[in-house]
């Protein structure tokens, strides 16, 4: 077994460097990629010593799985190199994800989809996603999900280290301001912003990724992608993505109509045994954080539809929502 890794020296990627360890994934030779900035990097990995390789000038031969994390360009400009040269690529950006000869997966809700891999790129969802359908298909299995109304906490990490930065820069510059906010006054002045379109500082911002028509990209994604992971086409959704001052781990409130009823008590029965899942009174991404879980809990009727409940979902966008599920499917195939 021959890995490579795209995009070892980012953020995603690093987690992916010590989730392969963890998890003890089996490989004889590890190879590391990145841009020609990080060429030449001597990382340590367990007890080896690898050096980055510039993947603009590598030879990609003999490589069997390779985890890609170095968005969607680069995705797009390599990966059918890399997967001509023999390899199967399991990707972590956008750029696959809708096409219909990749599948879309979700390790543990649809592994049936890894037996037709016609260009040879398998995609991992949008974090987002990737949270909220752990607890979503067990329910669906039962009961038949016809509807999901969705509005999502989603951390700064999720827009890389610059939106984790800008978070620590404007809480230093606001922090001061505190009283004031405390009594009506906003000193906005103190902040700019850069990466998010308002200061996320001590706010909340209900505008999470880039204007598509009328919705956000993330928005679409959310909706496009359940119902390509859950073979539903005609799924309806409703998302608003949020912004929200947390460094690590994406939340959402899902309100979910289903086709058959399904008690309260039912549905904490189904996910208390539904694998990657933590039943939790008050799930917070703060506990999420550095778990492979989807915390799930406030689960309670939603006597707005028929056969509908609310709940609450958290976890780690950077594990379960990006690196983990692309290790994971590496596990299935190898």
């Amino acid at each position: 077994m021959n890995l490579g890794v795209f995009g070892a020296t980012g953020q995603v990627g690093s987690v992916m460097r010590s989730i392969l360890l963890e998890r003890k994934f089996p490989f004889d030779n590890v190879r590391f990629f990145a841009s020609a900035r990080s060429a030449g990097t001597q990382i340590i990995f367990g007890s080896r010593e690898v050096v980055v390789e510039d993947i603009a000038q590598a030879d990609f031969s003999g490589i069997d799985i390779a985890l890609f994390s170095a968005g969607a360009g680069v995705s797009r400009q390599y990966a059918p190199k890399v997967a001509d040269a023999g390899a199967i690529v399991i990707d972590n950006s956008s750029a696959w994800r809708m096409d219909n000869e990749v599948p879309l997966v979700v390790a543990g809700v649809n592994d049936r989809h890894l037996s037709s891999i016609p260009k040879g790129i398998v995609s991992n969802p949008n974090c987002t996603t990737m949270v909220a359908l752990m607890a979503i298909k067990p329910l669906h299995d039962v009961a038949r999900l016809r509807r999901v109304v969705a509005s999502t906490y989603q951390a700064v990490s999720g827009a890389g280290v610059a939106g984790v930065d800008e978070l620590i820069l404007q809480t230093e510059r606001l922090v001061g301001s505190a009283n004031k906010l405390a009594f009506g006054s906003t000193p906005v002045d103190n902040v700019k912003a850069s990466k998010f379109v308002e200061p996320i500082a001590f706010s909340v911002v209900p505008y999470a990724g880039n204007l598509v028509d009328d919705e956000t990209d993330e928005e679409k994604k959310f909706r496009d992608e359940s119902r390509k992971i859950l073979d539903l086409a005609d799924l309806l959704v409703s998302c608003t993505c949020v912004r929200v001052p947390v460094v690590t781990g994406h939340s959402l409130s899902l309100n979910l109509e289903f086709e058959i009823d399904i008690s309260v008590e039912e549905a904490k029965q189904i996910l208390a045994k539904a694998p990657g899942v933590c039943l939790d009174p008050i799930p917070t991404p703060l506990k999420a954080v550095g778990t492979d879980l989807s915390f799930v809990g406030r689960i309670r009727k939603d006597d707005s539809v028929a056969n509908g409940l609310a709940l609450f979902v958290s976890g780690d966008n950077l594990r379960k929502g990006a690196a983990l599920n692309a290790i994971q499917i590496a596990e299935l195939l190898r």
